[in-house]
């Protein structure tokens, strides 16, 4: 058996763009910056690339630590390294910030170079497309012409299917996991909720708190307990906490009492210290305005018919948010246009987010796909 390895010390860079970008929303920003990782190295060829495109929280740190320091790697360490499923002593792997994020890309939090302020509201909403337009001219700085495959989870596979549809010949693989075309009705109104729980936070202060040194900690805080809800099956609420007390008996208080709300609010107070506020809302306006085919599941087909890369989708049994029959929908589209797809659909207990977790039947099937890459 080949010993799995991590990918050690690792540093993000930089890519600045001094070209305009036209938003879908109309407006432009004039310069923009980028954080991103890799891992590995580029061959000769330059035709080992994976862009690896990241879900609502995550980033473009995918793997390693920063330092010996760091008590956690990045977010999809299990994924990638050597000889890990996406192997890095095959691949170049590529992980970016997106636009709006606020890990160091251009978003709320960084500083407008008009006004020498943080941006605040007045940082533009960016969409999947936006993302992928702005990815493209990164890889192209990096002399890639063709990357061999674009992998993505959740709102990550959303990015993976618009490389196909926008960039059809300079993408070979398009890896889409626990994804969905557009959201339903439902994803929309959960997206609404997290959404107004942090704008009607008294700090939010109409998205200009920076200014005044606070943070609209309580409604963050509520928006990630609500989306924990949703990211994981009722089996696996159950099995990990069903109905534990933290004491012998009730209370009769409202104090926290359930394990299952420690958790949750154990949850919501780690992201609502590290995560903008600002980028969460525009990465769910994101989400909810992504839908290619205009919510037509007739006009997918139509939209996919100048896709030239192979497909591998894959969902989860447990995924109640995006469930296997929206990616089944994925793949009805691609096979009315007899382009290349295979598809998985993994028993998994986890719910939404089984896509981050070190699944064996699922980190076996990457790991043949990418096998057969180069």
């Amino acid at each position: 058996m080949t010993l799995k390895k991590n990918i050690g010390i690792v540093k993000p860079e930089i890519f600045k763009s001094l070209n305009p970008l036209r938003l879908q929303s109309g407006k432009i920003l004039k310069e923009y910056i980028l954080m991103y990782e890799t891992y590995g190295t580029l061959n000769k060829k330059k035709n080992n690339a994976v862009l690896v495109c990241h879900a609502l929280s995550g980033n473009h740190h995918l793997a390693g630590r920063y330092s010996s320091k760091d008590k956690y790697p990045g977010w999809w360490d299990n994924l990638i390294g050597p000889n890990k499923p996406l192997d890095t002593n095959k691949f170049f792997v590529i992980g970016i910030n997106n636009l709006g994020g606020s890990d160091g890309s251009s978003g709320p939090k960084s500083i407008n170079t008009k006004t020498k302020k943080p941006w605040g509201a007045d940082f533009p909403i960016a969409t999947v497309e936006d993302w992928v337009n702005s990815h493209e001219a990164l890889i192209t700085s990096l002399n890639i012409s063709k990357l061999a495959g674009v992998i993505g989870g959740s709102l990550g596979g959303m990015q993976a299917i618009q490389w196909a549809i926008k960039f059809p010949e300079r993408i070979k693989n398009a890896v889409v996991i626990a994804a969905a075309p557009n959201l339903t009705a439902q994803n929309i109104a959960f997206n609404e909720v997290a959404r107004q729980s942090i704008i009607t936070d008294p700090d939010f202060n109409k998205g200009n708190y920076y200014e005044k040194n606070t943070k609209p900690t309580r409604g963050l805080r509520i928006a990630r307990m609500l989306g924990h809800i949703t990211y994981l099956s009722n089996d696996v609420m159950g099995s990990k906490f069903g109905r534990k007390l933290q004491h012998k008996n009730y209370q009769y208080n409202f104090n926290t009492e359930f394990e299952i709300e420690s958790y949750l609010n154990y949850q919501g107070d780690k992201f609502a210290k590290q995560f903008d506020a600002n980028t969460y809302i525009r990465m769910t306006k994101a989400l909810d305005y992504y839908d290619p085919a205009n919510g037509s599941k007739r006009n997918l087909s139509k939209v996919f018919k100048n896709i030239k890369s192979k497909f591998l989708v894959i969902s989860f049994t447990s995924d109640w948010r995006f469930s296997p029959g929206r990616s089944k929908e994925i793949v009805k589209a691609l096979l009315d246009n007899n382009i290349d797809v295979k598809y998985a659909e993994i028993t998994a207990a986890s719910g939404h987010d089984a896509f981050l977790m070190e699944e064996p039947r699922y980190h076996a099937i990457l790991q043949s796909y990418f096998n057969k890459m180069l």
